[in-house]
């Protein structure tokens, strides 16, 4: 399976010097057990599955999963940010 996936660098302004944050920008397909088992195999503190959003009001679904449970809805606001994002992961968004 190849899936496309970001890493950034939460809680900086320079490249390697924060918490790295796995992002995962076309999650629609993913079941929640996989999310959870990507995570897993990520090891990063945090790794995020982006899907659209349910409703008109928001502008994606957020999904976030450490290696070892799913979490409750927490945003960072440094990468929450879509300007502080990589263009290629804002793109793909819309």
């Amino acid at each position: 399976m190849e899936l496309t996936f970001y890493t950034l660098d939460v809680f900086t302004d320079r490249t390697f010097g924060g918490n790295p944050l796995g992002v995962f920008p076309d999650a629609t397909h993913l079941s929640t057990d996989l999310m959870q088992r990507i995570a897993l195999e990520m090891n990063l503190s945090e790794t995020v599955f982006l899907g659209p959003p349910e409703t008109g009001d928001g502008s994606a679904r957020v999904r976030i999963f450490t290696p070892r449970a799913k979490s409750p809805l927490r945003v960072t606001p440094r990468w929450a940010r879509r300007s502080s994002w990589p263009a290629s992961l804002a793109t793909s968004l819309g």
